[in-house]
């Protein structure tokens, strides 16, 4: 047999990531305006994601809510990775992506991104953010879960890779 490398044109190729996933709930404290009881924080980093995967949803509807990962240390990041799903009802949902590395005196904008779900449609998105942060200190997303229709702010997962 052979040892000849070989690949098919035309088809991509991933670039290789040789990031590290952070464990969050070892470098960092989640600070969050709401919670509903029975879809606490916690779900954003307890590893169940995907679609019809656990989530983090806010305790009222047509509300904008805030998560604040407040890091232990400075941290450096490469890549966020987050997701989010809505099965029931036809609506928009932005998250904003910001970064602090003063303790939250002043943030940078890294990310705004609309999703619009329908239940007979899309009702599934994952966000793969690539950056080269240094000396982080909060990361802040803030979610507006009624830009068109009406909802709760939810996030599916949370992912932060150095």
């Amino acid at each position: 047999m052979s040892t000849l490398r070989k690949r098919r044109l035309n088809q991509p190729t991933e670039p290789e990531d040789d990031s590290a996933p952070l464990s969050l709930a070892s470098v960092a404290t989640i600070d969050y305006s709401s919670e509903d009881p029975a879809h606490p924080v916690e779900h954003l980093v307890d590893e169940h994601t995907g679609p019809g995967g656990s989530y983090w949803a806010a305790a009222h509807a047509d509300t904008t809510e805030q998560l604040i990962l407040v890091f232990d240390q400075p941290q450096s990041v490469t890549r966020l990775v987050y997701e989010v799903e809505e099965t029931e009802r036809e609506r928009t949902q932005e998250v904003h992506v910001e970064a602090s590395t003063d303790a939250g005196r002043s943030y940078r904008r890294l990310q705004v991104q609309e999703y619009t779900f329908s239940p007979r449609g899309s009702t599934f998105q994952q966000e793969d953010l690539r950056f080269d942060l240094h000396n982080l200190t909060q990361l802040r997303l803030t979610v507006v879960p009624n830009k068109r229709g009406s909802g709760v702010a939810t996030l599916t997962s949370l992912r932060l890779f150095a």
